[in-house]
């Protein structure tokens, strides 16, 4: 998958909320052991590790551009590796941390039970998604891409989400020895100033997987109708749109 830091970060203020959001529950202990999983830029980690007293953070990401972007310093620690790759690695942490990451790896039924194996006894998992399978972009997006010509160019793939209801999650996190867990959805309300702005927000992200199956003239098509669309849900200026986010926490 490719990433342009530069346009995933015209939206960092609103990305960071939910950060917040998902730090407040992290019990705070000295010399935690932890991994950020999907940490991109590497800015959020960064805050992470400064709330936290004297730990370890490893950041993982597999984009070599936003890893570009990661700050170094001490007991801050950014690796190039993919999620799957890293769970598969028996190590184990104090607290595994994911923010607005896993909603791009599939089987979430086998995915949690594999990463709650790598929390330490007495480690925290926190966890961060957007609930795509609610939110309007995604799901205009979704429809879009399974018409014509889409499905002839994409040669019938789509990307479905792989992000399970609450209720799912929480079934998995009890099963596996989750504790004190706390689940729920919140609105970050996007407000649109200017015409494409929601249209730029979804392009640095979920919009990338389509972009790099496609060839260059095929994506412009799909960006053309793709705006026509939004354009049509969010026909004024300034619109708001209910941006879903998943908060999971646990402790093991």
């Amino acid at each position: 998958m490719t990433w342009d830091p530069k346009k995933y970060n015209e939206f960092k203020e609103e990305r960071s909320k939910p950060f917040n959001d998902l730090t407040s529950h992290i019990i705070d202990k000295p010399n935690l052991k932890v991994i950020d999983l999907g940490c991109g830029t590497g800015e959020l980690t960064q805050k992470l590790h400064q709330k936290l007293s004297n730990p370890f953070v490893l950041g993982i990401d597999n984009s070599a551009e936003m890893l570009a972007k990661a700050p170094i310093q001490e007991n801050l620690q950014f690796k190039e590796k993919t999620i799957l790759e890293q769970i598969d690695d028996e190590t184990k942490w104090d607290l595994i941390f994911s923010n607005a990451a896993l909603q791009w790896i599939d089987n979430h039924y086998e995915l949690f039970p594999k990463i709650i194996s790598r929390i330490k006894p007495g480690g925290q998992l926190a966890i961060q998604m957007p609930q795509q399978n609610e939110n309007i972009l995604n799901k205009i997006l979704f429809q879009l891409v399974q018409e014509e010509p889409f499905t002839l160019y994409l040669k019938n793939w789509t990307r479905p989400s792989p992000v399970l209801t609450l209720d799912e999650y929480a079934k998995i996190l009890f099963e596996n020895g989750g504790k004190d867990l706390v689940l729920y959805e919140k609105v970050y309300p996007l407000i649109s100033n200017k015409k494409d702005d929601f249209f730029d927000f979804i392009s640095g992200s979920a919009l990338t997987v389509y972009q790099e199956r496609l060839k260059e003239q095929e994506f412009a098509a799909l960006t053309v109708e793709f705006k026509k669309r939004i354009d049509s849900y969010f026909p004024s200026v300034p619109s708001i749109y209910a941006f879903r986010r998943l908060i999971i926490y646990a402790k093991f």
